[in-house]
């Protein structure tokens, strides 16, 4: 369920942008494949691809690994890890096999990881390696790679346990090809941050056990609602003209508001999609930014209710899986009323519906997202609309949505530096 009253929509205004928004919904609709960047639609109805893609699970699923270790960095990893936190929450403890995300050379968040690969690995249990680099050249994840790849030499021959998902032109589609590693391809006109349903996010999540025919569905019947013509009926146009309505109002701020700890990657996901996509010159961006209900209205709401009028929100909340109740000890009564014996979700209700009221009290722009569950069905259906939704936006605005030139301009100096 998606509201936008309060968020300033006009309908007057939407309508004179009505075939702006069709021409790029027609655009999308009439993409063959991974002809164009657009293809991304496609993936998860391409059921040839997806078979490869299950089969190499199935191969690595016999080895029985106890972990899985996804070596990427941004589109390469954010969108499978927020998929994994969604569904088996941040905490994963009953997870078999495990999973890490190797994605920084920070050496202090490394080592760790390092640590619970080689313990898995000195007690001849397996593991998996799965290095995703569009490029093939990302130095943070060829230089992680490279650690995981010497540690898991030592203890065995490491070419059943690695798979290389890539561009097949790339130098490490080539490498692994040498080294008869499992090869899977991420199709040359899909980007990374719009690659979630490719190799990229199937792969991990596949081997953790998730129904990727369930996940998929939810992400094709998305594509439906998102290509629908009858624009007040569509979510990604009507989401996509309320930020650029925003945007043109100096709302330059997009907050993503999510009042479940476990939908915290998803909200890092979305900034990804959004502000790659998006900023491109000094006239044309918009900083996405994630917030979490309840934590961070003890850090940010002073702010966004009386600071600067320049955000719109967008809070996502869902059902929680679990459920605890408070006991009721009489001496608790004095310190905070009315909450004895109630259920901790009766009360982040009560958060939640207090902060909407209090957005509204002080006029702030918002829209609220219901998510129904945390099902891999809904979070791939949110996914997908949120991938549509920025091509529309980038079309509003006249900024190419698939492209990153300035990315690399800190990897060009990053080598420059290293050379020396």
């Amino acid at each position: 369920m998606f509201k936008y009253g309060n968020s300033g929509f006009v309908k007057r205004e939407f309508s004179k942008h009505s075939s702006l928004l069709k021409e790029e919904i027609d655009k999308i609709s009439k993409t063959k494949m991974y002809q164009n960047p657009r293809g991304f639609v496609n993936l998860p109805a391409d059921s040839k691809y997806v078979n490869r893609v299950k089969a190499v699970i199935r191969e690595k699923q016999k080895l029985n690994p106890s972990l899985v270790v996804v070596i990427g960095i941004g589109g390469s990893n954010l969108g499978a890890q927020a998929v994994v936190e969604a569904v088996f929450g941040k905490k994963q403890i009953n997870l078999n096999p495990k999973i890490l995300f190797a994605d920084t050379v920070d050496p202090d968040d490394l080592k760790p990881c390092l640590g619970i690969a080689e313990k898995i690995l000195k007690a001849d249990k397996n593991i998996i390696l799965n290095v995703i680099s569009k490029s093939g050249t990302t130095t943070e994840t060829i230089a992680n790679f490279e650690i995981f790849l010497d540690l898991l030499s030592k203890y065995k021959i490491p070419t059943p346990y690695v798979v290389v998902t890539s561009d097949k032109d790339s130098k490490l589609w080539a490498y692994g090809k040498k080294h008869r590693f499992s090869l899977l391809e991420v199709p040359k006109n899909v980007g990374g941050r719009f690659s979630v349903f490719s190799a990229v996010g199937l792969f991990p999540l596949g081997m953790l056990g998730i129904d990727l025919d369930d996940f998929l569905l939810g992400a094709k019947d998305m594509v439906k609602n998102c290509l629908n013509k009858s624009l007040l009926d569509n979510p990604a146009a009507v989401n996509a003209f309320v930020i650029y309505q925003n945007f043109l109002n100096n709302k330059i701020i997009y907050d993503t508001f999510l009042f479940s700890k476990d939908l915290e990657y998803l909200g890092k996901w979305y900034r990804q999609l959004l502000g790659e996509s998006i900023g491109k010159n000094s006239k044309v961006g918009i900083t996405p930014t994630v917030s979490i209900g309840t934590i961070d209205l003890h850090s940010v709401a002073q702010l966004y209710l009386a600071g600067p009028d320049d955000k719109l929100t967008n809070f996502v909340k869902t059902r929680f899986n679990a459920e605890i109740s408070l006991p009721k000890i009489k001496e608790f009564d004095k310190l905070v009323k009315n909450i004895q014996g109630i259920k901790l979700s009766k009360i982040m209700d009560a958060v939640y519906k207090g902060t909407i009221l209090a957005f509204k009290k002080h006029k702030r722009s918002f829209t609220e997202t219901v998510l129904p569950d945390k099902t891999p069905y809904s979070i791939a259906a949110f996914m997908q609309w949120k991938m549509i939704e920025i091509v529309l936006l980038a079309r509003l605005l006249n900024v190419n949505a698939f492209n990153q030139p300035n990315v690399e301009s800190y990897k060009k100096e990053t080598r420059k530096l290293l050379r020396k």
